[in-house]
């Protein structure tokens, strides 16, 4: 049997019914029985969110379901940012296995404990994750995820509620959740890929960390960090120096023995700030010494190429797109381009018509250079193929 995919987008005051309406498309448009099916829900009280969400699984009883809340929803090929809607996404995926799960944590002495982790089987292809920053380590978790998950890959974002804080609401199989993190795992034959857009450009040289000190950055290239950015900034001009006072951004090298780091070789990190006493640049990570980064600045053009580029290699490399989840950054949509719709028309125009769906997340998390990340003011997809069966 082969897998088909469906979307369904609604808006308006009652969530519950909003909820209905939503998850009814994408299953009437799937036409058969789902195997999965996401659902997320903006709206403005944590409790009618949570009905909504109640009802939108109940109307799926024989799938796998999962969901969130967030403040804007991704569905119909439109995004839709602060206003009470509700994105919903089902899929057959033939003889593929899923597995949904539950995380929290537990304090243990100095440390924390993860548990509700499925175990892992050899044909486990991706977990979608979805979590509440507010109570799940979702960052540490994630960085440190090849310990207990080994090279699976993970993709999916940090959920939000209007009300920030205690506002969260996470779904699954028919559970609600108000903290932690919940997921699904998907094995056996199954054809997926992630596509992770970070959307910056590199600014100045690529220089190797020569003294360092936590997330400090002391020396680049043997001189101290902040007079290698200040030569590289008076080089610029006029109109990148201002995206560098916007938010400038730092590049840690994927693999060191590349003959040249250029767009796309890096993973991104911010910079936070300067120690002018110590001449040095605090970034959003620790690097070590004797690895590779360079400055890096983001803008809606450079964002816009990076996310095309990458879909347009994508269909290249792995044939036609049947479907696809899409976790978009909550600093993209209206706030980096204007309009809330330029992601998922993005894929739309490059992968075609196919169901489509997702949220805009307080962090996008998905692999980059073989390792799982949470990343900031990215597109992290995930496209399910006619191509090949194989790890995203």
């Amino acid at each position: 049997m082969t897998s088909r995919f469906a979307d369904g987008l609604a808006v308006g005051a009652d969530l519950e019914e909003i909820a209905e309406r939503a998850v009814g498309q994408a299953l009437s448009r799937l036409g058969e029985q789902a195997d999965l099916v996401c659902f997320f829900i903006c709206g403005d009280d944590p409790d009618d969110v949570a009905r909504a969400g109640q009802r939108a699984m109940a109307l799926a009883p024989e799938a796998h379901v999962i969901g969130c809340s967030a403040t804007g929803v991704i569905g119909g090929g439109e995004g839709v940012e602060l206003t009470p809607s509700v994105s919903a996404w089902a899929a057959t995926l033939g003889e593929a296995r899923l597995t949904t799960f539950a995380l929290e944590t537990l304090n243990a002495e100095d440390r924390f404990v993860v548990v509700g982790l499925p175990d892992r089987n050899p044909d486990d292809h991706v977990a979608i994750l979805l979590a509440d920053p507010y109570s799940f380590p979702t960052d540490a978790f994630v960085e440190r995820s090849a310990d207990v998950l080994g090279d699976l890959p993970l993709i999916g974002g940090l959920a939000n509620g209007v009300g920030g804080r205690g506002s969260v609401r996470l779904f699954a199989d028919g559970e609600v959740y108000t903290e932690g993190a919940i997921g699904v795992v998907l094995s056996g034959p199954v054809r997926i890929r992630t596509v992770v857009s970070q959307g910056c450009r590199p600014i100045g040289p690529s220089m190797v960390v020569t003294r360092a000190e936590d997330n400090l950055l002391l020396e680049l290239a043997g001189q101290p960090a902040l007079a290698r950015l200040e030569d590289i900034v008076s080089e610029l001009d006029e109109d990148d120096r201002e995206l560098v006072a916007a938010g400038l951004q730092i590049g840690i090298a994927i693999d060191e023995y590349a003959e040249r780091h250029e767009r796309g070789d890096f993973l991104i990190r911010g910079v936070i700030g300067i120690d002018p006493e110590r001449e040095a640049v605090a970034i959003g990570d620790i690097v070590e010494v004797g690895r590779t980064v360079r400055f890096q600045v983001r803008d809606a053009a450079t964002a816009d190429e990076d996310l095309y580029d990458l879909l347009d290699a994508h269909k290249a490399e792995f044939g036609q797109a049947d479907g696809a989840l899409l976790f978009s950054c909550n600093g993209r949509g209206s706030a980096m381009f204007g309009s809330a719709d330029h992601d998922p028309v993005a894929l739309r125009e490059t992968l075609g018509p196919i169901g489509m769906a997702g949220f805009f997340a307080a962090g996008e998390v998905g692999p980059v250079g073989g390792h799982n990340h949470v990343h900031g003011f990215t597109a992290s997809v995930l496209v399910f193929s006619s191509g090949a069966t194989g790890d995203a």
